[in-house]
């Protein structure tokens, strides 16, 4: 384990058990149960239980830190590693087969922290990198890299950190705060219509959501727009570490190092931003280490989750 890792995780502890102390006047909370209400596990029965499809084969894979479907190669995840580690994003399917290995060219990994997926009117695929990550609250300006996705073939998985393929070149989309300087570890992408949500992580208080359209500019930076507050079942509330929307544009899921939740979109929202007043539920994920990925199945239906750690187990859980 890291020494970043162990801090990350040591603070996340730290913050809940003295939230929970405060909320409680009484106890700290001892397991995940305890922190989901009467009324949202009746909304986690619309879920089947968290099943195990596999273990992260590659062992490059140490901080699986987003995780997202993709949409132009079938049974294909992509994954990438947290900060400290080279701009390669890794091909792996549902039971965790390395697939392969890919440098983004003309990209940095200061921080990556999320992965979203875009696919054009045309048939093009195209891989978003949140380069969002600031613990230390030092940094001013982030990159979200957008690059054309790699078409995935069989002998593709002889390749590694030693020998990757490599991408085209990625575009960085440079953006910023316009209030204080945030840290972030979810990134979205609308499906329909490209616009790019980052999702803040705080460890007390709602996360903030902000979003830039997708007509960014490409020479100068952007400056994010903040939509909303948003708050999920759990202690700390806003301590966020990854999600997605699913290819229908009509839910979100959002996970924290524990659970995941869902949100959904009102059937007679004209807006896609209403998602954002809607109540979580939680959606269990079992056991994890430190949960720091979460993403839909292509048929929208099924998330898939993984956590840092070498070999990573990847839980899948199917709605009713």
């Amino acid at each position: 384990m890291s020494q970043k890792t162990i801090t990350k995780f040591f603070i996340f502890v730290i913050s809940a058990l003295l939230l929970s102390l405060n909320f409680s006047g009484c106890s700290a909370v001892s397991s995940n149960e305890k922190r989901i209400s009467e009324e949202n596990k009746k909304a986690a029965d619309g879920f089947a239980a968290p099943q195990i499809t596999g273990k992260i084969e590659s062992g490059e894979i140490t901080e699986s830190s987003g995780i997202v479907a993709s949409r132009c190669n079938q049974d294909v995840f992509w994954t990438h590693n947290d900060s400290g580690n080279q701009n390669h994003i890794y091909a792996l399917n549902a039971q965790g087969k390395h697939l392969g290995t890919w440098q983004v060219s003309g990209a940095k990994n200061n921080d990556w922290e999320d992965i979203g997926t875009f696919k054009t009117a045309s048939g093009e695929c195209f891989l978003y990198l949140g380069d969002i990550g600031n613990n230390a609250r030092g940094r001013g300006e982030f990159f979200v890299y957008r690059v054309r996705e790699p078409r995935v073939s069989a002998s593709d998985s002889a390749s590694n950190k030693k020998n990757p393929l490599t991408t085209e070149t990625a575009q960085a989309i440079k953006v910023n705060y316009p209030d204080l300087r945030r840290d972030a570890e979810t990134l979205l992408v609308h499906p329909q219509n490209g616009d790019i949500y980052i999702i803040t992580k705080r460890l007390s208080g709602a996360a903030g959501v902000y979003r830039l359209r997708a007509n960014y500019a490409t020479d100068t930076t952007n400056t994010l727009e903040k939509i909303a507050d948003f708050t999920v079942p759990a202690v700390p509330n806003g301590f966020l570490t990854g999600g997605d929307v699913s290819p229908d544009g009509k839910r979100v899921v959002i996970c924290d190092y524990f659970n995941a939740y869902e949100i959904a979109l009102p059937v007679d929202a004209k807006d896609f931003d209403e998602i954002w007043k809607q109540k979580p539920i939680v959606v269990p994920l079992g056991e994890r280490q430190q949960g720091e990925a979460v993403c839909y199945g292509l048929d929208g239906k099924s998330i898939y989750a993984t956590s840092e750690k070498k070999n990573s187990p990847i839980t899948k859980v199917e709605k009713k």
